[in-house]
This record gives C-alpha cells, structure tokens and sequence, in this order.
C-alpha cells in the first residue's frame, strides 16, 4: 500500500502534497504494470476523468498531461 494516494478534491499527493500522480506514484504505477501499458493506460484514464469533475478550473490539457502524458 502506498502512502502516494491522492487527496481529493484538490489531487494532491497524501505522501508527499505535489500534484497527484506525484513522481514517486507514477515510478510505483510503473512498476505496478510493467508490461502492460494499455492497462495502465485506462486506469490513469479513469481518474483523469474522476479529476475533471473536480478540478474544473484546470485546463484539459494540462489535466491530460498530468495524467496521461507519463504513460508510454
């Protein structure tokens, strides 16, 4: 269990207070699904959509970015 869990509704990190997904969540997602980067993929995806129903004063680009512009 990691301690890198968002804090809604602001999504930020509980582990370390940057913006969620911080570096180190994104290192454990990583890891987490190695070798599968579509599952990945449509998990990120699920809470950027959960995020915009929060942060709707952030730009989708950014939100996209944030969420998704890790995963490769």
């Amino acid at each position: 269990m990691t301690t890198h869990g968002p804090v809604l509704p602001m999504w930020s990190c509980g582990g370390c207070g940057g913006p969620w997904p911080c570096a180190t969540r994104r290192g454990e997602l990583r890891a987490e699904f190695e070798g599968a980067p579509v599952s990945l993929a449509l998990y990120m995806g699920s809470y950027l959509v959960w995020a915009t129903e929060d942060l709707t004063w952030v730009p989708a680009g950014l939100l996209h970015r944030r969420f998704l512009g890790w995963v490769r």
